[in-house]
């Protein structure tokens, strides 16, 4: 039996010694095309829940084991199937609930990949592909850790664990809310890990503790009963293409500052982060100024932003010399912690009713709401983190913002109001993810999953 003063280094021994392992079974899960969007072919995500499913049987320490999908409210339909899996806590000590998501973005321009998406390549001490990072990564760390305590400490510890790997998370999570719902009582957490997140380098781990907030929408703008002839009317009739850039530019000031009112802002210190820095990590090149006003981190942590990620128009292959009756585009703002999501929704799409020119019709539709989130740093959960990170990386974490969201939170934090929920994540700012070439560092991957097996020892120490 391993003794209470050997017991981390035991475990972190084991972790260290199954990052092959972790990192063949990640390999096995990039190769799975897990789509959750209209239009492709859910059998793939099916079939990578079912792989997840079976690495979380091959544990042997879990109770159940079982993939399920709940109803997407106002609808029909099922979500996209998730697993879930259940081990009681015993003599006392707290239960943890890990979560991650199997599924994954489009590939998008599959010319722009070096090598192919959904074939795991290694490049540099690092792993390209699809999901490698984002967020099959997640789900392996996960396992690792469990995979490192129970070799360890054998299959009898103590600590109570229940996995939660969705299956639609970049597609929206529509059926989220409601399968937590159908299974609080199987997820029910003293602690929830939730390894979506990134770090601050590759060297230096990171605790967010706020994100932004996100809503999501569409508008169409309309100016004419028809399409007509741009140089019989252009000059005299406006056309929504027109009316739409002139509403949009509405949106931001002269310094690209989000001009709408109604949005507010955070008022919290941040580090030290340069110009350089912003354009390394973001891919901005020289002689493109960056835009808005502050610390460059209160921008993409505590000011909102707005952009528009999809227009219908007329393409270039088929521009004609027409007037278009009507233009769509999809808008996407991220909103300042503290502020409700409907609320900064509100604010939005009235200054759009009040700035549409040229009496411009505006309808709006598929309206998508998820609440900012910051996180209460007092718990004893969060003391216990910061401990294994230290342990695993060797420098000390930075607590940080996320100009990113993840909208389920609200939906934990409403579901389990007593949990301590820690948001961490395996990847770095290089990792690209959503974007062609997407990537994991190597060196990051074995320190969080020895940071989190670290994690797990402590908590089966704890008493509850």
């Amino acid at each position: 039996m391993t003794s209470e003063n050997s017991r981390p280094q035991a475990v972190r021994d084991a972790a260290e010694t199954g990052i092959p392992s972790a990192l063949a079974d990640l390999g096995t899960l990039v190769r799975i095309p897990s789509i959750a969007f209209p239009g492709f072919d859910p059998a793939e995500v099916r079939r990578s829940a079912e792989t997840v499913a079976g690495l979380a049987r091959d544990l042997g320490i879990f109770e159940t084991v079982d993939v399920r999908q709940a109803a997407i409210p106002g609808t029909d339909e099922l979500g996209m199937p998730a697993v879930i899996a259940t081990r009681a806590a015993r003599n006392g000590r707290p239960t943890i609930l890990l979560y991650a998501h199997h599924d994954v973005q489009p590939v998008g321009d599959e010319a722009l990949w070096e090598s192919p998406p959904f074939e795991p390549t290694l490049r540099d001490g690092r792993l390209y592909g699809r999901g490698a990072a984002d967020d099959k990564a997640g789900i392996m760390v996960h396992l690792g850790a469990l995979r490192a305590l129970k070799e360890a400490l054998g299959d009898d510890f103590d600590l109570g664990v229940a996995l939660f790997f969705e299956g639609e998370e970049e597609a929206g999570s529509r059926s989220f809310a409601q399968f937590l719902s159908d299974n609080a009582d199987a997820l029910n957490a003293d602690v929830i890990v939730v390894a979506d997140s990134g770090n601050w380098d590759a060297k230096t781990p990171a605790l967010t503790v706020s994100l932004r907030g996100n809503t999501r929408f569409t508008m169409r703008v309309r100016t004419l009963e028809h399409a007509s002839h741009s140089g019989m009317f252009g000059g005299a009739v406006p056309d929504a293409m027109m009316a739409t850039v002139t509403l949009l530019a509405t949106l931001w000031d002269q310094d690209g500052a989000v001009a709408v009112e109604g949005l507010t802002e955070r008022d919290a210190p941040t580090p030290e982060y340069g110009e350089d820095k912003l354009r390394d990590e973001a891919g901005l090149p020289e002689g493109v100024s960056p835009v808005g006003r502050g610390t460059i981190l209160s921008r993409l942590w505590n000011k909102p932003s707005i952009t528009v990620t999809g227009i219908d128009a007329p393409s270039v292959a088929n521009a004609s010399n027409t007037l278009s009756p009507e233009i769509s585009v999809v808008v996407s703002a991220r909103i300042a912690p503290g502020q409700r999501a409907a609320d900064a929704y509100a604010a939005i799409e009235a200054h759009m009713r009040a700035h549409a020119p040229f009496g411009a019709r505006l309808e709006f539709t598929d309206q998508d709401y998820g609440d900012p989130f910051l996180v209460d740093t007092s718990g004893w959960a969060v003391a216990d983190v910061r401990d294994a990170f230290s342990e695993a990386y060797g420098v000390d974490p930075v607590d940080m913002g996320v100009g990113g969201s993840i909208p389920f939170i609200a939906d934990l934090v409403r579901e389990f109001p007593g949990a301590q929920i820690l948001v961490t994540g395996v990847e770095d700012p290089h990792g690209k993810a959503h974007s062609p070439n997407e990537s994991l560092h190597l060196e990051t991957f074995r320190n969080a999953l020895v940071a989190e097996a670290l994690l797990l020892e402590k908590l089966d120490a704890r008493t509850r």
